[in-house]
């Protein structure tokens, strides 16, 4: 083991040491799918003005495209949304009993999940500076509870893990090993010199006094001997001894540095990443249900968007009925294009060859979901954890989360994995069934009750659902620089709007916010 690190400089053992939990003084936001900003609108544009007697056609009713329809619909716009489903939402879905989907060369899945039992295969938390999104919920009274997207009860497991595979570990383990080993490891270089020509004396009294209480060291030899926040062998309780409780003993630094846990473990989330977030009580659907209730007379389900042209005067949209088969053209003044992409880049629109080749440009990320209904809840009652994520490196896994809601109920549904890029593309290739049995097979090696208190599955490859084709937009800095301000103006009387379109991709305040964008914009078009 020490061989294997004879090569790491003391930066790096600092370095990898943070990444998983080390001093404050130490930890570095990390960034990942370029997804790490917050909302910076808090409500739609304040629009002056009236729209009555021009028309706008909005294609997709997604969060984007409803939001828009929602907020022109004040303004006396006649608004008309196509949409190819028979429902509204996009990718904000929620799977419960008889929920169907049909993924592109797959079989039709029904969810089997128990009344009142339910997975957010889509879109499953709110970050609470996403006030754009928290802006509608309030607005619509959608009840929110907590979701725990941290918790350092849960477990993290590593297969790849060194002298730890196969070790089922507690974050708070590895927080408080690894916070408490690199204090005293910075300690020592205060003490022995080493910092004396970055520090005078008072400055090293005070670090020495912070690491002391930061990694709980021994007062007399700075030494990290372990903290009761790591959890104990014996847990207190009452009478007499062991009533005080049974420390546990820490990990060995050299055996946490081994292990990689850093492969799958962060104590610094991305910046959307709070450890309790929010979530609508009954589903993340209720946020689109609301939308609907509210736009759905100016939805035309069924229809998918076949060819789009302009002119001078105004746009002309071809749409099929997915039901007869029979064409019919819609007209309007303006047009908002809430498709993602993924699915433009596969329809006539007679854009200009700068503004289809900005379309192509960006690619969307692979994702899948299942969700596993167990008969029991075996994460609460056997191991104490109420909410959160249990990071593994286990092959095509990523994460299994366990619900944030019902607590203590007799059954639940818990997110069996969440894949992205070339372990969502493997794992799509299988039947249901074999999903659902990867699934189950990789979680039993992390729960011994899991397979048997296994009931139904219900899974999502995002890639293969015909009218998403993807997760979300993946942009690069070259496509950012080239294709996003192209696609961001729009053309003629056509503008476009979705997560996409925004830096909040992946999120649902990235589309509402991108509609609020291009709704300003295309109101003063109108107005001209």
């Amino acid at each position: 083991m020490a061989g294997a690190n004879k090569a790491w400089t003391r930066r790096d053992f600092l370095y990898r040491a943070a990444a998983v939990g080390g001093s404050s003084l130490l930890l570095t936001t990390m960034n990942a799918w370029g997804m790490g900003i917050a909302s910076r609108a808090s409500a739609p544009p304040a629009l002056a003005g009236s729209g009555k007697g021009k028309r706008i056609l909005i294609l997709g009713a997604g969060l984007a495209g409803m939001t828009a329809a929602f907020e022109l619909g004040k303004l006396g716009y006649e608004v008309q949304v196509v949409e190819a489903r028979d429902f509204a939402g996009g990718r904000c879905q929620t799977a419960r009993k008889g929920f169907r989907l049909q993924e592109l060369g797959g079989e039709v899945q029904e969810c089997r999940f128990d009344a009142g039992h339910y997975i957010n295969h889509g879109p499953w938390r709110i970050p609470m500076h996403h006030q754009s999104t928290l802006y509608y919920t309030r607005l619509f009274g959608v009840p929110l509870e907590v979701m725990v997207n941290d918790n350092d009860q849960a477990w993290v497991y590593l297969e790849d893990g060194g002298p730890l595979a196969g070790q089922r570990l507690r974050p708070a383990q590895v927080k408080s090993d690894l916070r408490g080993h690199v204090a005293e490891l910075l300690a020592k270089s205060v003490n022995d010199g080493q910092l004396d020509r970055q520090l005078g004396a008072a400055d090293k009294a005070s670090l020495l006094d912070y690491l002391a209480n930061e990694g709980h060291l021994d007062a007399g030899d700075l030494r990290y001997k372990g903290r009761s926040g790591r959890g104990f062998k014996v847990n207190p309780g009452a009478g007499m001894v062991p009533g005080a409780g049974e420390a546990s003993d820490p990990l060995g630094f050299g055996e946490l540095l081994a292990s990689k846990i850093g492969k799958v473990y962060s104590a610094v989330q991305d910046f959307p990443m709070q450890n309790t977030m929010f979530q609508p009580v009954g589903g993340m659907d209720r946020i689109a249900r609301a939308f609907e209730s509210r736009v759905g007379r100016r939805i035309r389900y069924g229809a998918e968007v076949q060819r789009i042209r302009q002119d001078g005067a105004g746009v002309t949209v071809t749409v099929k009925d997915k039901a007869s088969g029979k064409l019919a053209e819609l007209g309007a003044d303006y047009c908002l294009c809430t498709l993602p992409l993924s699915v433009l880049r596969h329809v006539d629109t007679g854009f200009s060859p700068r503004l289809q080749e900005a379309v192509k440009a960006v690619a969307y990320m692979p994702v899948g979901k299942i969700g596993l209904q167990m008969r029991r809840r075996f994460w609460e009652e056997d191991d104490g954890i109420y909410g959160g994520h249990v990071l593994t490196d286990l092959k095509g896994i990523n994460t299994i989360s366990v619900p944030s809601s019902q607590w203590q109920s007799k059954k639940g549904v818990l997110l069996g994995y969440y894949n992205y890029m070339l372990d969502a593309i493997e794992v799509s290739a299988m039947t249901p069934p074999e999903r659902a049995e990867f699934a189950l097979a990789a979680g039993q090696r992390i729960f011994p009750a899991y397979r048997s208190s296994f009931e139904s599955a219900f899974s999502v490859a995002w890639h293969r659902v015909q009218y998403n084709l993807g997760g979300w937009a993946e942009w690069t800095p070259e496509s950012r620089k080239a294709a996003y301000p192209v696609l961001h103006e729009g053309e003629g009387r056509i503008l476009l709007a979705g997560e996409h379109l925004s830096y909040l991709t992946g999120w649902q305040a990235g589309a509402i916010e991108s509609a609020w964008q291009q709704i300003e914009r295309l109101h003063a078009r109108a107005q001209a």
